[in-house]
This record gives C-alpha cells, structure tokens and sequence, in this order.
C-alpha cells in the first residue's frame, strides 16, 4: 500500500527545512568573525615600515585607528571578545530556554535573528565605514550579538522537539543538528568569496542573509502541531502505537475501546461511512499553552546534570575549532586566509556524518550513551595526532575530519536529539513541557564551557604553543568521557538484559514450534 502524504507531513517538512536553515544562518552569521580574525588583527594593530618604507609622520594621524601595539596583544582581546559573546550566549540560553515554553516561539526566533543581524552590521560594517575603532564598544555589541544568539538554539530545537517523535529523533535530529555545521560552511564560503575586498563585507553579507531569514521565519514557522488543529506528537504517536497493536481486533471493538473525538460524530469517518486519515482532520484542541516546568525541576530531569556537565567540556573543545581553527591554520601553516577558511570546512562535514550515523544507530539500539562516550574514547587520539599534523594539506584535512567525526558528532547528538529526549521523558508524565527549557539549560551549561576555553586558547597559544592547546583538549574530553560513564554503564547493563529477554523469548518460541 503506497504511502499517503498527510497535512501532518506537510507542516512536518516546513518545520525541519525551516529551523534548520534558521540555525545554519546563526551560525553563518557568527562564523564570520572567526574567519576573519587575521584581518582584524592587522588592521587592529599599527602598520609595518621597513627601510624601503619609511615611518609615516604624524603616526598618530596614519595610525589613528589601532587598538594593540602587536598582534599577540590583539589575538587576546579576540578570545576576550570571543568569550564574553559567549559568556552572554550561556546567559541567554537559560533566560531563553525558560521563555521559549512561555511565549510564541515565533516571535521570539524572528526577534532574535533579526537584532542579531543588526547588531552584527553595526560590528563589522558601520565601524569600519565609520573608522571607529573602540575595544569597549566592541565588547558591547558582542555581548548584545550574545544574547540576541541565544534565542536560536532552545526554540529551534522545542520546535522539532514538538513535531517529531522520541522513535525517530536520533537519526532525523542527528542530521538536522548538522544545520551548526552547515551554517559553518556557508559562512567560510561567504566569507572567503569576499574577503579580498575588505573584512567588513564578509560581516555585511552574512548579516544581510540572516536579516532576510527573519522573516521567512515570521510568516512560515508553525512551532507546534496544536497551532494548526493536530494532536500533538505524543498523541499521534499512542494512536499509531494502539493502531499497529490492534490489527487482530475487529473493527466494532477497536472503536468502543477508542476516545470519542467528538460527541457527535466520529472524526475519522464520513456520514456515508467512508473512513479518512486522522491526520487530515482538524481536531478541536484548546491551543493555549500546556504548563510549562519551572527552572529548577528542570534542572532535576534524570540525566540533565550530567549532560549538561558533560557538554561544558566538550562545547569548549568543539567551538574552540568553530572559533580558531581558520586563524590556527593560518598561523601555524601560513596558509592564505580564504583558502584556511575553506579548509577548516572539512571539521564541520566530517561532523555532520558522524551526528547522522550515530543517531541512525543510536535510533535502532534505543540508547544514545553507549555510542556517545567511544566517540568521545576515540577523539583523544585524534586529538593529539592531528595537534602533531605536518605541514600538509591532505593529511591536515584528513585527520580534521577524523576528529571533527568524533568531537563534531558527539556534539550535534548532545544538542540535539539527547536535549529533545531529556526535554519530553516520561519523567514529566506528559503533565508539562520542558523542552526548550532542558535545551537552554545543557547548551547554556555548554556554553559557559566554551567561554572559558575562549580566553585560555589564545593565552596557551602565546605562552606555551599550540601543543598545549591541544593538550588542553585532551583533558577535556576525558573530563566529558567521565561526567557520561555512569550513565554509559547503566545503558550498556540496560542493552544486556534486552538481549537475555530477547534470547529468551527466541527460545521459548523454538520450543513451542517443536
């Protein structure tokens, strides 16, 4: 029997192309600043004169617009900058999280894509066009780009939280988390196209793009099924469960046993007795808003600490190399700008391969933890050879990929499918929702991770090298392999004794049979 395409899929397939191109375009739109850090750099520093160029006089009138007196000096004010954006994401993630289940998820999305824009334009271009160079109002903007960041992520993920199924949610939302690493593409593409023109236009076309985005937002995102007249996906999944269950009852039984939809009439079936899909029928559902759970008692969801801890460390590994990998292989190689942008690219694909498979994976097991954790056993070598990589772009490219399969993946399955299965387990009971609040909590936890590693990446780097920098990395997957053990050893229990009560079963089959 063919497949019937329902109003439900429709609404299904708007939903997934359009938070996932929401999201890519965030992050397009953050991406710009890591890939133009060596320009910046230069031009936040005083110019350089040789014999054959003489100092120009009056310096301060040719040399008006420095900020630092080196490059050392500037490539630290970046991982300030990088780290109060940061700081003020993780911040926003638990203010939005906890928003995001109270108001229209809508407004908030569009809110937060378009000021991010903004406050990006301003950044990039208008200081620039302006000559006005000024650290504190930098960190300013930075800050409100931050907070205005912050609405993307809890809501883009409630949203898919609220349309797709727990049964289905490792590989689809496994492939959607790639949307990070797609937006990461798309804006070292953007960026490298043109950079040779001048680092303020790399921020105004990704800030152009995301700006238009707002509003594709506003006029089409439907954030649950409930707004539109659907059973939300918790109902339609029991009613597709029951369905599969009941084939070897008659049909009169099967319709006393079920939940009058109407007090009238039945609403999967027409007055000439002709049956319809439920699902291309509006049912009256009350659309105001279910209660939404408080803060802390989010906070005490079984399995949220020890996510939440664990994607501090990895969030300050993976956005390390969303932050600096462009500016390390330019300074450690001495590779052109634009052609270090598009090779750090390779991270974020090999990324997205790694968060598909494992989730397609982890969807068949029922489990997400024990697949997690050897991904996160394996990025520790990985790690050290590629911080031991020669000065060879194909060996460079393939070792990036080896570890951005394993860090990248783990990452996009944390934030993603394992957020939305804390966010709606069967610890709520199906009283509240707590999805976007869940998601705010492990990615702001992630986030104030990252921040820290932000500020210690360009110290270690002047200091003591890269190698320590990926040391540092090192330890960090090792602290986030140890925050998942307990949980890694009560899934790996939970998987044999499924498969001792399913030999069991095959068994007492065999016996039967014979």
């Amino acid at each position: 029997m063919a497949y019937k395409f329902t109003r439900r899929d429709s609404h299904k397939v708007s939903v997934f192309i359009l938070t996932f191109f929401s999201y890519a375009f965030f992050h397009a739109n953050r991406k710009a600043f890591s890939n133009v850090k060596t320009s910046t750099g230069r031009v936040w520093t005083p110019s350089f004169h040789n014999a054959s160029e003489p100092e120009l006089k009056p310096d301060y009138l040719w040399n008006a617009h420095h900020l630092f007196n080196s490059e050392d000096s500037a490539e630290q004010y970046q991982g300030i900058l990088d780290t109060v954006f940061m700081l003020a994401y993780a911040v926003g993630l638990f203010l939005n999280g906890y928003v995001g289940d109270r108001v229209n998820m809508r407004i908030l999305l569009t809110i937060g894509m378009a000021s991010s824009s903004v406050m990006v334009f301003i950044f990039g271009c208008v200081c620039e066009w302006a000559t006005f160079y000024n650290k504190y109002f930098y960190a300013f903007i930075w800050i409100l780009n931050g907070l205005m960041q912050s609405t993307g992520w809890p809501v883009v993920v409630a949203c898919m939280g609220n349309w797709f199924g727990q049964s289905s949610r490792g590989v689809l939302l496994g492939l959607w988390s790639s949307c990070a690493s797609v937006g990461n593409i798309i804006g070292a593409l953007l960026v490298s196209s043109v950079l040779s023109y001048g680092y303020q236009y790399a921020f105004l076309m990704t800030s152009t793009v995301l700006f238009a985005a707002s509003f594709m937002i506003f006029f089409g995102l439907i954030p649950s099924p409930q707004e539109v007249g659907l059973e939300s996906v918790e109902d339609d999944e029991n009613r597709e469960n029951q369905r599969a269950g009941s084939t070897s009852v008659n049909s009169e039984e099967q319709i006393d046993r079920e939940p009058l939809l109407s007090d009238t009439h039945d609403e999967g079936a027409t007055s000439e007795g002709a049956t319809v899909d439920p699902d291309d029928v509006t049912y009256n559902i009350e659309t105001t808003r279910p209660a939404s759970l408080s803060f802390l008692k989010a906070c005490l969801l079984p399995g949220v600490i020890p996510y939440a801890l664990a994607y501090a460390f990895l969030k300050l590994v993976n956005y390390s190399f969303f932050f600096w990998l462009p500016f390390y292989l330019n300074n450690a190689f001495k590779w052109k700008e634009s052609e270090a942008d598009q090779l750090s690219t390779a991270y974020d694909v090999a990324g997205i391969v790694g968060g598909t498979l494992i989730g397609f994976i982890s969807d068949r097991l029922g489990k997400r933890t024990v697949l997690i954790v050897p991904m996160l056993i394996l990025s520790i070598p990985s790690l050290f050879m590629y911080g031991n990589s020669p000065n060879n772009v194909t060996i460079n490219i393939v070792l990036m990929s080896l570890v951005g399969f394993f860090i990248g993946g783990a990452a996009n399955l944390i934030s993603a499918a394992v957020s939305a299965d804390l966010g709606c387990q069967k610890a709520l009971r199906g009283d509240d929702k707590a999805l976007a609040t869940v998601t705010g909590v492990i990615d702001g936890t992630g986030s104030f991770g990252a921040a820290l590693g932000q500020i210690a990446v360009p110290y270690l780097q002047t200091g003591l090298g890269w190698h320590s920098v990926f040391y540092l990395f090192m330890i960090c997957m090792f602290l986030t392999m140890c925050c998942l053990f307990p949980l890694f050893i009560k899934e790996l229990r939970s998987l044999r004794c499924c498969c001792r009560r399913t030999r069991g079963s095959v068994s007492l089959q065999h016996e039967d049979g014979e």
